[in-house]
């Protein structure tokens, strides 16, 4: 009898659970989309405390407090970063430290190996001093490229507002500084850093730094010409007594503040957590070391190898798959030590509120989402002066247009960046970007949700940075291996890792 009574139990538990599951799912989403709900209406309270707005704004700014309509410029509120808020978790924050075991992993292999062929201890780190060559001239030529870009872009755009109201040929007059400020940008920091990391040969990493910078500083010079010129044609159309001439400490910030969009004043926070900077920054430090482990246990043995084989398909295809594994793990060191730690460290100094530096880009089921999330402070310069502006310009019927230029700017910037820091041109991410990427772009679009679509989205990231690994490692090497003694313009363009291997 109670064996009975206990299968009827059972039997009933199994056919309540399903409801029962429902019933609470369905009280949980209410009380999550409660919870949403209130904290949107809290950061456009906050958001609108900041910058006061019309009250048909306010409206159009209920649905969407994050990103303002098109018609409208980026918002700025105060918000934490996502890795911060997920570090809390302590699930999530085992991940990280399963991270932190790996790097111990890496080096203890890499002692002992060095222990048992040299009979000692080799604690030198080669590469990196290798890679950070020649500081002095980096330095200089930053500071350089930073005393010309406060100067000369605020001072000319100074120059223009206050004469333009007054002025009696005011499109000669903007067309003059205009050309003043596209010389500077093209010839002052576009062709002069260049000039220096090539003509000193700087090492890789070095110019990293200084062609990064020079990218940076392009950006935050247009951004602040960009966003003050319509206000001081405004005020002039208005008539007003005034001209809107930010101060030169508020361009100062801008220069400094971990965002590409200007503005006069940013949300900011009451204290700086000096703790937090010096967290963040020996975070960087040791994605660095991490990094150079990954380097020299899983890329230089392979790759100096590989260079001395006879080039074929099977090689190659052994190649791209033996990269994925350090490819995705620098992915993950760049993400994490840039757009996490190092403009957090540089947003805490600066007491700068608005850490959205990045969405939760490893959650995307489509590339179009993937782009929008990866890097929001590279993404918002592109879709408010490139896109948006571009649409502006042409007529809102050609999107399809304005996303391919935008994608074909990207793509030229990060091979450019690529060629001269690697000091050859080799075109393998702008072509996976204007192909795979733009292909990518309209097939795996928000339309498609679900599990599927995002472990599509992860394999073919995984095989994009293995192949981004192995054909440059290759050309590197290559051009050490096979160097030519009077090389021609072709053959700077030409790879050599094509005809290397069948040279040896």
């Amino acid at each position: 009898m109670i064996s009975k009574k206990i299968d009827e139990i059972t039997c009933s538990y199994h056919q309540l659970k399903p409801a029962f599951m429902k019933e609470v799912d369905s009280h949980f989403t209410e009380f999550v989309n409660s919870l949403v709900a209130k904290s949107a209406l809290l950061d456009s309270s906050t958001s609108a405390s900041h910058f006061p707005a019309s009250s048909s704004e306010k409206e159009q700014h209920k649905a969407k407090t994050l990103r303002a309509p098109p018609e409208h410029g980026k918002i700025f509120t105060a918000r934490r970063s996502l890795l911060d808020e997920l570090f809390e978790v302590s699930h999530i924050r085992t991940i990280y430290h399963m991270f932190i075991a790996l790097l111990i992993v890496f080096i203890l292999s890499t002692l002992l190996v060095d222990f048992i062929d040299e009979g000692r201890l080799v604690l030198g780190f080669d590469l990196l001093v290798f890679v950070f060559g020649k500081f002095p001239v980096v330095f200089c030529t930053w500071l350089c490229m930073f005393c010309a870009t406060v100067f000369v872009p605020y001072n000319l755009f100074i120059w223009w507002a206050q004469g333009h109201c007054s002025s009696s040929h005011r499109v000669l007059r903007s067309l003059f500084y205009g050309m003043l400020f596209t010389v500077f940008q093209t010839a002052g920091l576009g062709f002069g850093p260049t000039y220096i990391a090539v003509s000193y040969a700087l090492p890789p990493a070095s110019r990293f730094i200084v062609i990064l910078e020079q990218v940076r500083l392009v950006m935050k010079a247009h951004s602040f010409v960009r966003e003050n010129v319509p206000r001081v044609l405004s005020s002039v159309k208005d008539k007003s007594s005034t001209v809107p001439i930010p101060r030169i400490s508020q361009y100062l910030y801008f220069l400094f503040a971990p965002t590409l969009i200007y503005r006069d004043n940013y949300p900011r926070n009451p204290v700086i957590r000096w703790s937090y900077v010096a967290t963040k920054f020996a975070q960087v430090l040791g994605s660095l070391f991490y990094a150079y482990y990954i380097f020299v246990r899983l890329c230089i043995p392979q790759f100096r190898n590989s260079s001395q084989e006879t080039f074929n398909l099977r090689g190659l295809v052994l190649c791209i798959f033996n990269s994925i594994l350090p490819g995705v793990l620098i992915l993950f060191l760049v993400f994490f030590a840039f757009l996490h730690c190092w403009l957090n460290a540089f947003a805490e100094m600066l007491r700068f509120a608005d850490r959205m530096f990045y969405k939760d880009w490893w959650n995307s089921t489509s590339y179009a989402n993937y782009y929008r999330t990866w890097n929001v402070v590279v993404h918002d310069w592109l879709y408010y002066y490139a896109y948006r502006d571009f649409l502006w310009f042409f007529g809102k019927k050609f999107k399809a247009a304005a996303m391919l230029s935008v994608f074909t700017v990207s793509a030229a910037v990060h091979e450019y960046v690529l060629s001269i820091c690697f000091g050859y041109f080799y075109p393998v991410l702008f072509c996976l970007f204007m192909c795979f990427g733009m292909v990518f772009n309209f097939i795996l679009n928000d339309r498609r949700k679900g599990p599927i679509w995002n472990v599509i989205m992860w394999t073919s990231l995984f095989l994009g940075q293995g192949v981004i690994i192995c054909l440059y490692s290759q050309e590197w090497y290559a051009r050490q291996y096979c160097p030519m003694k009077n090389p021609t313009f072709l053959d700077y363009l030409k790879p050599r890792s094509w005809s290397c291997h069948m040279k040896m």
